[in-house]
């Protein structure tokens, strides 16, 4: 179910590159990427991992609420993080000039049903 349901917002999206479903702690569920892809998703999702635990911490700091979404864009890619459970983040790899918000809206579709299958 994951592997199918990472393809299908990559795909979904113009622009998809690549899908993660990983833990906070760097290891990998599920992951689907494009077969001309020239990125490694897992290591990237390993290394976010980190970034979005210290923006966690940040947001509990400041009494902001909890994180729910995370997004940075570099010259060659775009990476949303959408958090679906205190254990687990969801990743979408973008290129650059790729349809950003169809990419937020595919991933905030999908969270609560990844969430409900992690907790089968």
């Amino acid at each position: 179910m994951f592997k199918e349901a990472l393809q299908s917002v990559v795909e979904g999206t113009d622009g998809g590159i690549a899908g993660l479903l990983m833990d906070f702690e760097g290891i990998p569920l599920e992951s689907y990427t494009k077969a001309d892809a020239a990125i490694d998703i897992e290591t990237v999702g390993a290394e976010v991992s980190v970034v979005v635990k210290g923006i966690q911490r940040a947001t509990e700091m400041l009494d902001a609420g909890e994180t729910s979404e995370v997004s940075f864009k570099s010259d060659k890619m775009i990476t949303l993080i959408r958090i679906v459970t205190k254990g687990y983040f969801v990743a979408l790899t973008l290129s650059p000039d790729a349809n950003l918000g169809k990419g937020r809206y595919l991933l905030r579709l999908l969270a609560p049903k990844l969430a409900e299958e992690l907790a089968a």
